[in-house]
């Protein structure tokens, strides 16, 4: 691919994908300057495999499979983040009042904090999901069977609803 076409397309993936990878990282990573260096590693690594597309999968799930594996390879080497430092919540809708907000903003919390705690093979499908990315897609980026997908998300539903103390 010429710099000029790789750029603009680089430049194109990350504008529309900037939101989900925002939340991908923060789901891998705690404080908002881990969450920032992950997405520079996303971006790099995203760079580095533009060259390579050959277009046997959509532009976003070949987004997505590089962004996972520079989570999983995030993680791997580094220490265990407990704190939900740098969490960061869309922008507040100006109708809610205070109490509402705090209550949305903890609740956000929560649940980013049991997302972190679910085992890697679980938290990698309910984040794809979260994303709005199809069985297909889901097993596109991780190498494994849409029946898999399936029966990973319900097993990470049903732990994440129980770490939220919700009825199973």
């Amino acid at each position: 691919m010429p710099n000029p076409d790789r750029e603009a397309a680089f430049r194109a993936l990350l504008r529309a994908h900037q939101g989900s990878l925002r939340r991908l990282a923060a789901s891998y990573a705690g404080a908002t300057s881990e969450q920032e260096d992950l997405l520079q590693e996303i971006a790099l690594a995203l760079w580095l495999a533009l060259p390579s597309f050959r277009g046997e999968s959509s532009e976003k799930t070949f987004l997505f499979r590089i962004a996972q594996n520079r989570c999983i390879s995030h993680i791997a080497r580094r220490r265990p983040v407990d704190s939900l430092d740098g969490l960061e919540l869309d922008p507040a809708d100006s109708a809610k009042g205070p109490d509402a907000l705090v209550s949305d903003a903890e609740q956000s919390s929560r649940l980013l904090q049991g997302v972190r705690s679910l085992p890697l093979m679980h938290r990698q499908v309910i984040v794809l999901a979260l994303e709005d990315l199809d069985y297909r897609e889901i097993a596109a980026v991780l190498g494994i069977t849409e029946t898999n997908v399936g029966v990973r998300l319900n097993r990470a539903r049903a732990r994440l609803r129980k770490l939220m103390g919700e009825p199973a």
